[in-house]
């Protein structure tokens, strides 16, 4: 699960930043000016103090130690910006004033074997954009995206496990044999599917992640596609055939909003790419007809976007 407070989703183009998952405070803009389409799943799901962004930020440091060096405090600005705040002071100080998340209620953990519990210990992919990493310990399972600290599962069925720290769910889809095929988180009102990886394939992923927050460059098509989604907007017709099916099903959700807020900023006049955001995203400054505004987005390992966000500022 992301520990860090996301858009309207993760990781579809969902008005996050009213709900996402859990919490990590966005910056001072309103909801209304920030319509997060979908959003990465990193950005959002359960950061509890700044500890947690320092551990990001270890992580950081040891995933790019062999190709490149970086001291603590840069380590803990990178974070920072992928987090979508403008440095580190404002981030420490943004998630201490969050608060404790919403924790889970009414739910009951139920005993399992450690035998069930193995069945699904593994790797499971986010949207070609992370890893989720379940493992056990001390008898239960334990959920970790890419880059954040681990978050406790309790079981409540043989397949269905809650968060305390925030309020979300792990559901496992299993084979005949009892076998974890894929995942689903339920969060937010989001359903995010995952399927089961293998360990070469999740160091393959966590790998790319690692570099492309270092690389400063854009991924291919991305701005193409956000050309065409933004065109797509204002028309009322985006190309949901362009997009995975939780964004598609989030678009659709919001198309009304996002018509009416995306066509009084008016058409693109041009689409500047400044760096790359949360969860690997792409991050471009779009110069609207009327206003400029800052868009998100990312592609998932079909060319899919798999998450898109705008706001008025970083």
């Amino acid at each position: 699960m992301d520990t860090t407070r996301r858009l309207r989703p993760v990781g579809g183009m969902v008005n996050v930043s009213e709900r996402p998952l859990p919490p990590l405070p966005r910056r001072t803009e309103s909801v209304t000016q920030a319509s997060d389409l979908i959003s990465s799943p990193c950005r959002g799901f359960m950061m509890r103090d700044f500890r947690d962004a320092k551990a990001m930020a270890q992580t950081l440091r040891e995933a790019i130690k062999p190709k490149a060096e970086l001291t603590r405090s840069e380590s803990l600005e990178l974070i920072a910006k992928v987090l979508g705040c403008q440095n580190w002071n404002v981030l420490s100080a943004a998630v201490q004033s969050a608060g404790e998340p919403t924790r889970s209620s009414g739910r009951e953990e139920v005993r399992l074997d450690a035998a069930i519990l193995d069945r699904y210990v593994g790797f499971y992919e986010l949207a070609n954009q992370g890893v989720m990493t379940i493992s056990r310990e001390n008898g239960r399972l334990v959920s970790r995206l890419s880059g954040q600290p681990g978050v406790p599962l309790f079981a409540e069925s043989s397949t269905r496990f809650f968060a305390k720290v925030v309020d979300a769910q792990i559901s496992f889809v299993t084979d005949s044999s009892g076998e974890a095929q894929s995942l689903v988180l339920h969060q937010n009102g989001l359903v995010i599917p995952m399927p089961r990886i293998d360990a070469d394939e999740a160091r393959r992923i966590e790998q790319r992640l690692a570099e492309k927050l270092t690389s400063h460059r854009p991924s291919a098509g991305t701005e193409d596609a956000l050309r065409r989604l933004i065109d797509g907007i204002r028309s009322g017709q985006p190309c949901y055939d362009e997009m995975t099916e939780a964004l598609a099903n989030a678009t659709r959700q919001q198309l009304a909003k996002l018509h009416e807020e995306i066509g009084e900023a008016g058409a693109a006049r041009s689409v500047e790419f400044v760096g790359v955001g949360n969860g690997g995203v792409d991050v471009y400054l779009v110069q609207h007809e009327r206003r400029p505004l800052y868009w998100r987005i990312g592609l998932d390992g079909r060319g899919a976007i798999s998450t898109a966000w705008v706001a008025p500022g970083l």
